[in-house]
């Protein structure tokens, strides 16, 4: 697979193109703003959009959606408990199919109720669940401690340490990183009981 990631927007996100080499049939995942400079990664790589797949609900990660479905007729994908339109579903454990590639759905609750994050051929999109340095925030409708930590420590913390880290936000030190590095240098992800999570998380 061959990453495009584009910062976009006022509040540091991060759009991505992901290309099955092969084909070169592909997917956006969380257009928002800068719609643009998708549209000319797209023209210019000549590329064929099979779907367009949101990490979760909020605003910033789906506001390019409908203008995309325009531009490229793809459908969009969203978790099952999205509230937002959709035209296909998925659930933990479905895999996005493009060319040759694959992406495996893991639901992560914790940031929003229908966060996903989507792992293979070596990355992971982790939309707002797990950022370089911190994770996101859960103080917003359908944000919960207790969902999150689970997800990073039943889910995330279990996965290879190699996984590339293609995060929903540029809020940290550099714009990728690996599960290792977080794992090691990440002070959401240092190992500790549920109850000490909510306390720090307030």
């Amino acid at each position: 697979m061959i990453v495009h990631q584009i910062p976009v927007g006022p509040m540091q996100n991060f759009s991505y193109i992901v290309v099955d080499e092969k084909s070169s049939e592909s997917i956006i995942i969380d257009p928002s703003w800068n719609l643009m400079e998708l549209e000319l990664i797209i023209k210019e790589n000549n590329l064929k959009i099979k779907y367009i797949v949101n990490t979760h609900y909020h605003d910033d990660h789906t506001r390019g959606n409908e203008d995309m479905v325009v531009s490229t007729k793809a459908p969009i994908i969203q978790h099952e408990s999205s509230t937002l339109k959709n035209d296909i579903t998925v659930t933990d454990g479905d895999f996005i199919e493009f060319g040759n590639s694959k992406l495996k759905v893991l639901h992560t609750p914790g940031h929003s109720n229908d966060s996903i994050c989507l792992v293979g051929d070596g990355k992971i999109f982790s939309g707002d669940t797990l950022f370089v340095g911190n994770c996101g925030r859960i103080d917003l409708p359908g944000g919960s401690a207790s969902k999150l930590y689970h997800s990073l420590f039943d889910v995330l913390h279990s996965l290879d340490d190699d996984l590339v880290l293609y995060p929903g936000h540029n809020y940290g030190p550099t714009e990728v990183s690996t599960i290792g590095k977080e794992k090691m240098t990440n002070m959401i992800m240092q190992k500790r009981t549920e109850q000490q999570f909510l306390d720090m998380m307030g």
